[in-house]
């Protein structure tokens, strides 16, 4: 690229900052800060900085779960969800979704076709979502349950293709082209599992998989799987290897899941069971999205749960990315945003709640005991029965969980009163299971305070809080927690982000403005570590094509993925939280965020490192003189990583994913007071070897 004079001398410039350096007319009085070395805080918790992963925008399913096919095994809602005839099944003589003689009572659904004559017309198209990524001479298993029935069908056509393009009027403008192309034999009359491997012979964002008869007569389809091999730690029923790399990346201290409104549903018949998630990928049976039709503008009535993605593998990907694993469970409430539905607590429990109820109705007993099984399941010896479950699935040790949240969003009375049994039955049988308890939706308000005061009566270990909303109240609020209590209930900021339009508008976008915000709030937490032990950006993944909420820490398509600005934001945040907190103390006794500069220091006593976080919300150029009080040796060379536009409305996008990125560069230390020049509209962590 050819670089115009003006252009070489802003990359110079940038690259100067970089390294702690100013041009002449960058100079200013530079703004002093102590931190106070010989006067450490609180440990930093291992779990400060995580993951909130819920299954919205395609996160799963389409994303982080790589199976191909849609409803693969014909069980949602919609039997053909995802299928469709080719050519309108002209080809075929009939076509229907049958349960005579299924696989199994928890797959009891399967696709009949028949043909009178042979024909290459003979069959279905599932387009997967939103298309199938594939890579060239990657290989991909194809997996199939088939039975013959009545006729000369030989064997089953399996071809994965890319659609040629279409002109105005629908007629193809080029040829389908074949990426890959099998044939399945040696068929029977009983029900038997075929697999082979197919490898494309083009990389392609949108292939679909075409299935046709090879003759004619019936045959039985069920459980068709098309599923990379290159996954994470190639597993068999392995995570995409991009999106966890990201992840691990960003060495997270815990992993949140399932969600996220995704825990409580629309009704309670919609809700998050992770029962049904376990076991044998083939018989989870798959449910409708809450996400599906929450917002009209997004209508996705697609979307479902496969629950290939379960709990299992939802532990055993906390465990691959050293995070601690922390679920969140139903506490008997839907949504109460949709139906605000009610599991009945027996009248022990509660003045309020009915003395009868059907006996088919889950009561609040069954959500704790679902509670109780969970931390077996997750801890229990391979003597108890969901130890062994756990044991069967291929885990013999324990997941050793600590963590477990009861509600997700929930507020009001009505949380409250549910709350309680279900912790004390929690604490009673697991006295060293750290509860997660719920805030509600709001950071402020009289629910808010009510549940605050609530929970710290009843000794919660951790409450949940949550806040969405513009730039300006994350500076604004950067002091939010220096007057919480230091002892009792600890904070967990389990959802946030900063919001440039409304929620869930295709405007609101993931700016450097909303990043570097973030990164200025983060810095309260930090300063804040006697009493925030967990903090967590909402969402996590979306997809380009299918998402529902915006903004997102991770964005991808059906091939490539992305951090957003916000995602290097959190990353530099996590891989740097160090040991201790250290106070830092601005000139005159300012507070943190005074005249938008912002600030926070750890010590990582792993490294020797003592680290200083700063963000200089300015569009000038801000040195600063650091007084390392009472450091007892430094280094000669510290290390800075910069993350920086002059734009704050820059973006990253799968043209440009690192258009908003970090740079490093080192800058000398020649005292215990370090100065350092920060560039403009700047998120800087400085690394300066010294003891303490």
């Amino acid at each position: 690229m050819l670089l115009i004079p003006t252009q070489l001398a802003g990359l110079a410039t940038s690259l100067m900052l970089c390294a702690g350096l100013a041009p002449a007319w960058a100079q200013a009085p530079p703004t002093a800060l102590t931190v106070q070395v010989s006067k450490p805080g609180a440990p930093i918790a291992k779990t400060m900085y995580g993951l909130f992963f819920e299954d919205i925008n395609f996160a799963a399913d389409g994303g982080l779960y790589p199976e191909l096919v849609k409803n693969k095994s014909f069980e949602t809602d919609d039997r053909l969800l995802g299928w469709k005839a080719i050519r309108g099944a002209a080809a075929l003589a009939a076509y229907v979704v049958s349960s005579d003689r299924p696989i199994g009572n928890t797959n009891s659904h399967f696709l009949r076709l028949t043909a009178n004559t042979a024909s290459p017309d003979a069959g279905f198209i599932n387009d997967g979502f939103r298309g199938m990524g594939v890579q060239q001479e990657a290989e991909y298993t194809f997996s199939v349950y088939l039975r013959r029935g009545p006729g000369n069908v030989a064997g089953l056509n399996v071809e994965l293709e890319e659609p040629g393009r279409r002109a105005n009027g629908g007629e193809a403008a080029t040829p389908d082209r074949v990426l890959a192309r099998t044939r399945i034999a040696d068929l029977s009359s009983e029900w038997k599992k075929y697999s082979v491997v197919l490898r494309p012979s083009a990389t392609a964002a949108h292939a679909r998989l075409k299935l046709t008869l090879d003759g004619a007569g019936t045959l039985d389809l069920d459980v068709v799987s098309l599923f990379p091999k290159a996954t994470w730690k190639n597993r068999e029923n392995g995570l995409r290897t991009d999106l966890v790399q990201l992840l691990r990346d960003m060495q997270p201290g815990f992993l949140r899941f399932p969600g996220g409104c995704i825990v409580e549903g629309m009704t309670l018949d919609n809700r998050y069971q992770w029962k049904s998630t376990i076991g044998d990928v083939a018989t989870r049976q798959p449910l409708m999205n809450r996400w599906n039709k929450e917002f009209k503008w997004r209508f996705t009535p697609d979307y479902y749960q496969s629950f290939g993605l379960g709990f299992f593998e939802y532990f055993q990907l906390s465990e691959d990315i050293g995070a601690e694993p922390v679920p969140i469970l139903n506490v008997g409430m839907a949504c109460q945003y949709n139906s605000a539905e009610l599991a009945p607590i027996g009248r022990a429990n509660g003045p309020s709640a009915p003395e009868t109820h059907p006996a088919d109705e889950p009561t609040l007993e069954t959500f704790i005991q679902d509670a109780l099984d969970l931390i077996e399941f997750a801890n229990g010896p391979a003597s108890s029965p969901w130890g062994a479950r756990r044991v069967a699935m291929g885990h013999p040790a324990p997941f050793n969980l600590k963590y477990i949240g009861i509600g997700n969003e929930q507020w009001g009375p009505q949380y409250l009163e549910r709350y309680e049994p279900f912790s004390k039955a929690v604490k009673t049988k697991y006295p060293a299971i750290n509860i997660v308890a719920s805030a509600g939706p709001s950071p402020d308000g009289p629910l808010f305070d009510a549940a605050t005061k609530r929970m710290r009566e009843l000794k919660a270990e951790v409450l949940d809080e949550h806040y969405y909303a513009r730039p300006e109240w994350f500076r604004q609020n950067v002091g939010r927690y220096d007057n919480y209590p230091t002892t009792g209930t600890k904070i967990f900021a389990g959802e946030y982000a900063a919001q440039t339009a409304a929620i869930a508008s295709s405007e609101n976008k993931n700016s450097w403005d909303a990043a570097i915000s973030e990164a200025a709030f983060m810095t309260g937490l930090e300063r804040n570590a006697d009493k925030v032990v967990m903090a967590s950006y909402a969402p996590l993944f979306a997809h380009v094509d299918a998402w529902q909420w915006t903004p997102d820490l991770i964005w991808f398509d059906n091939l490539k993925a992305y951090g957003t600005p916000n995602y290097y934001v959190q990353k530099l945040f996590s891989t740097n939280k160090g040991t201790t907190m250290l106070p830092v103390q601005c000139a005159a006794g300012a507070k943190n965020g005074a005249d938008n500069l912002f600030s926070s220091a750890v010590a990582d006593d792993a490294t020797g490192d003592i680290v200083v976080k700063l963000v200089n919300y300015s569009p000038e150029a801000r040195p600063v003189s650091i007084n390392l009080q009472g450091v007892k040796k430094l280094g000669k060379a510290g290390k800075a990583t910069v993350l920086a536009s002059a734009d704050l409305n820059a973006v990253n996008s799968l043209e440009q994913p690192l258009n908003v990125a970090p740079k490093e560069g080192g800058f000398k230390v020649t005292s215990a007071n370090v100065a350092y020049t920060l560039a403009p509209n700047s998120f800087t962590v400085l690394r300066i070897p010294g003891k303490r």
